[in-house]
C-alpha cells in the first residue's frame, strides 16, 4: 500500500461527508457583535447602502469570488431566499474582495444553464465589492473562516446567530426570524466540529505515514466512543472507504455501498456524484472489488431517463472510466464517444477535455489489442 493512496483518504471522505473548513482560534464567533459594515461598491444603484445592522432586521453577510465555484452555484438560492424572506425584513448582502471591474465584467456574462446573465440571477440580492479586504478582516479573519463561500446571519439584536456555507442557510435563517433559534446549542455543535477536526487531522496523519494498523485501530475507537449520532456515522463512513484503499474491504462494506446506490436510484446527478467518489478511490490504489459492475449497472440506469445533455455526458463518461477499470476498453470507447455524441452544446473547452480522455482510452485498447496479439501463438 503506498503512503500517497492513505494520504488522499482524507479528499476521499471529504466528498462523502460534510467537513467544515478548520477554523483558527477565532476573535469573532456566534454571540458576538456584528461589525459594521464599509463597503465600497454596490452594483445595483437600488440597493440600499448596509453599514450598522437596523434593530429587529435579520442580515445575511456572504463572502464570494467570480473564480470560486461554488459561491456561484449558491447564487440562485441566495436570490430564492432573498425573494422569499423580503417582507420578514431579510437582507442578503454579498461581499467580495475583487476589484470593481472584474465583478462589472462577470455579471455580463450568462449564468452556466440559465438564460440569465449573472446581473439578473444575482438582482434578488445586493451584491459588492470592497477591494481593500475591510470585511473580509472584520468577519472572515476575524472568526477564522479560511474558505468562501461563507456567510454569517445577524440576528435582530446585531449579534452574529450562525457560521456556514450559504446552501445551509435555510433553516437556521427561519428560525432567527421566528425567534426559535437556539444560539446557545449552536455554538455548541460548532465545538463538537472543531474537536472532530482535530481527530480526523490525526488520523490523516497516521495514513498518510502508512500507519494502517494503527490508523484502523484510531477509526475504531472513534467508532465505538463517540456518543454524537451525526459524529459516529461520519467515522463509519471514513473506516468502510479506509478499508477500500487498504484493500481490506469485505462483504460488509460492498454492502454497504451497493444499500447506498439503491437509495440513490432515480437521481441521476447524485448517482453520478456517488460513483466519481469512488472513482477517486480507485484512482489512489483502492480495490473497489464488485462495486465496479455495481456501479456501472446504476449508471446504466440513469442515463437512460436522465434530461440534459450535460447529465447524459457525465453518466456516459462515467461509465467510460468504469469499463476502463475493468480492463474493458472496447465499451469504454464506445461509451466515451456516446459522450462526445450527446455533448453537442458544451462549450469547445468541454469538449476538448471530452476527446483528450477519448484519445487516452483509444490508446489503451490499442496496447490491449497489440498484446492479445502478442499472447496469441502464431501458425506455422
Amino acid at each position: 500500500m503506498k503512503r500517497f493512496a492513505l494520504a488522499a483518504l482524507c479528499c476521499a471522505v471529504t466528498a462523502a461527508i460534510t467537513v467544515r473548513p478548520a477554523q483558527a482560534e477565532a476573535d469573532l464567533d456566534v454571540g458576538s457583535k456584528a461589525p459594521a459594515l464599509d463597503i465600497a461598491h454596490y452594483f445595483d444603484e437600488s440597493d440600499a447602502k448596509v453599514t450598522k445592522f437596523k434593530k429587529d432586521n435579520v442580515y445575511v453577510v456572504e463572502f464570494w469570488a467570480t473564480w470560486c465555484p461554488p459561491c456561484v452555484a449558491s447564487m440562485p438560492h441566495l436570490a430564492e431566499l432573498q425573494q422569499k424572506h423580503r417582507p420578514d425584513n431579510v437582507h442578503i448582502v454579498s461581499i467580495s474582495d475583487e476589484d470593481r471591474e472584474t465583478i462589472t465584467e462577470k455579471l455580463q456574462e450568462p449564468y452556466p444553464g440559465k438564460e440569465q446573465s449573472f446581473a439578473e440571477v444575482t438582482a434578488p440580492y445586493t451584491l459588492t465589492s470592497d477591494p481593500d479586504g475591510s470585511s473580509h478582516r472584520d468577519y472572515m479573519l476575524a472568526a477564522g473562516q479560511n474558505g468562501i463561500p461563507a456567510a454569517f446571519i445577524v440576528g435582530k439584536s446585531g449579534v452574529i446567530e450562525w457560521i456556514g456555507h450559504p446552501m445551509e442557510l435555510d433553516e437556521p435563517l427561519a428560525q432567527v426570524i421566528d425567534d426559535s433559534w437556539d444560539r446557545e446549542a449552536f455554538k455548541q455543535e460548532r465545538l463538537q466540529e472543531e474537536q472532530f477536526q482535530e481527530a480526523l487531522q490525526k488520523f490523516a496523519q497516521l495514513a498518510g505515514r502508512g500507519n494502517v494498523e494503527e490508523a484502523g485501530k484510531m477509526l475504531e475507537t472513534q467508532i465505538s466512543e463517540t456518543t454524537n449520532e451525526e459524529f459516529k456515522e461520519r467515522w463509519t463512513n471514513i473506516r468502510y472507504q479506509f478499508r477500500l484503499l487498504t484493500g481490506i474491504a469485505g462483504e460488509e462494506d460492498f454492502k454497504h455501498y451497493r444499500e447506498q446506490l439503491k437509495e440513490l436510484k432515480g437521481n441521476g446527478p447524485a448517482v453520478y456524484r456517488f460513483s466519481m467518489q469512488l472513482y477517486g478511490i480507485s484512482q489512489n490504489d483502492g480495490d473497489l472489488g464488485p462495486l465496479v459492475d455495481d456501479v456501472l449497472t446504476a449508471l446504466k440506469t440513469e442515463v437512460e431517463t436522465i434530461e440534459g445533455s450535460e447529465n447524459k455526458v457525465a453518466l456516459h463518461e462515467a461509465i467510460a472510466r468504469f469499463y476502463a477499470l475493468k480492463k474493458d476498453y472496447k465499451s469504454a470507447v464506445a461509451a466515451q464517444e456516446k459522450a462526445i455524441e450527446v455533448g453537442d452544446e458544451l462549450s469547445s473547452t468541454q469538449k476538448r477535455r471530452l476527446q483528450l480522455l477519448l484519445d487516452e482510452l483509444k490508446g489503451m485498447l490499442e496496447g490491449d489489442d497489440d498484446k492479445s496479439n502478442e499472447d496469441t501463438p502464431s501458425e506455422e
